[in-house]
């Protein structure tokens, strides 16, 4: 049984589905659900000469904030939630939150949007997957998964 379910959410459409199972399982399970957004730094890929700018700290976080915002504004009223915002790397940030408030239960796309600022949801769900103490449920736009 889940009591303090963590949902990573990046505004994908991996992201997006995750939250609808995560709130079909809180309410299965009557538990709370606690969401989470990386403002992650972006790692830097070369593509000629040419560098891209890179957004601040500020910006990032603020991006964020909205991401986590806006997928808690679609949780319904009957469902316990609250939002939690981080910095650095998405995969530990995710497992340092995990340890320090005690979830029971990771939901994460499988896939995220990538790009700057935002969950690089691919190889940030195979680290959490790998490191987790805890089961995470790993779900892609339109299928699941399940992994303990």
């Amino acid at each position: 049984m889940y009591r303090r379910i963590l949902v990573a959410v990046d505004g994908s459409q991996s992201a997006e589905a995750a939250l609808d199972e995560a709130i079909a399982l809180a309410r299965d399970h009557g538990a709370r659900l606690t969401l989470i957004s990386v403002a992650a730094p972006p790692r830097l890929v070369l593509a000629g000469p040419y560098l891209a700018p890179v957004p601040a700290e500020s910006q990032l976080r603020q991006t964020a904030e909205e991401i986590v915002e806006r997928a808690a504004s679609l949780v319904p009223d009957d469902v316990a939630v609250s939002t939690v915002v981080r910095t650095g790397p998405a995969a530990q940030a995710i497992l340092e939150r995990v340890e320090a408030a005690g979830h029971d239960l990771v939901v994460m796309g499988s896939r995220g949007l990538g790009g700057l600022g935002m969950l690089v949801l691919g190889s940030v769900s195979r680290d959490v997957l790998a490191r987790s103490p805890v089961p995470v449920h790993l779900v892609r736009a339109g299928l699941t998964a399940h992994s303990a």
